[in-house]
């Protein structure tokens, strides 16, 4: 698996070391390798040891995927955006044992459709809320998973475009399942 670095370069992508994070305005003093330190390490108010609260950690993965498309894989949108969509419109209720199986089905879904490209929104109109939010202004983990529902939804809403694409994906999906 290529990091982060590999993948911006191979996307014709530089990466700043300073200011904000030049993909979701974070206001952070590293850019994004700032904001991904703080999306590894840094929603220390939910205890993810708890299985109800599974479901937050599946939002924080989806939602900065998808405001830091460039340092990912160009199929990784369809997946992020349609386990979003799985989630929001069709009250899935996500399991890690239902990632693979998402994964699995893009595989097939992917064969015939190379060239199908879900394009990010502009830079600056990914959503407000960022990983900084998130770590600062929660007092509480109540506060805290609210905010990450809010931000969740408006970068899934962000990527409006696309939800035709992957209400397909997801209504075959849900298919497959049975």
């Amino acid at each position: 698996m290529q990091d982060y670095i590999d993948l911006a370069k191979k996307n014709g992508i530089t990466l700043l070391d300073h200011g904000k994070c030049q993909f979701c305005g974070a206001n952070t003093k590293r850019g994004i390798h700032e904001c991904l330190e703080i999306f590894n390490f840094g929603f220390y108010d939910i205890d993810f040891s708890n299985i109800e609260n599974y479901i937050y950690k599946f939002l924080i993965v989806d939602t900065h995927t998808l405001q830091h498309p460039e340092i990912h894989g160009r199929w990784n949108n369809h997946f992020h955006l349609s386990r979003l969509h799985l989630i929001f419109k069709y009250g899935v209720k996500w399991t890690y044992k239902l990632s693979p199986k998402l994964s699995d089905y893009l595989n097939k879904y992917k064969v015939d459709k190379q060239d199908e490209y879900l394009t990010p929104p502009d830079v600056s109109n990914r959503g407000h809320i960022t990983t900084i939010d998130i770590l600062e202004k929660p007092t509480n983990e109540m506060e805290c998973k609210d905010l990450i529902k809010k931000w969740a939804m408006e970068v899934y809403n962000k990527w409006g475009n696309h939800h035709d694409i992957v209400d397909n994906i997801a209504k075959n999906f849900l298919n497959m399942k049975k």
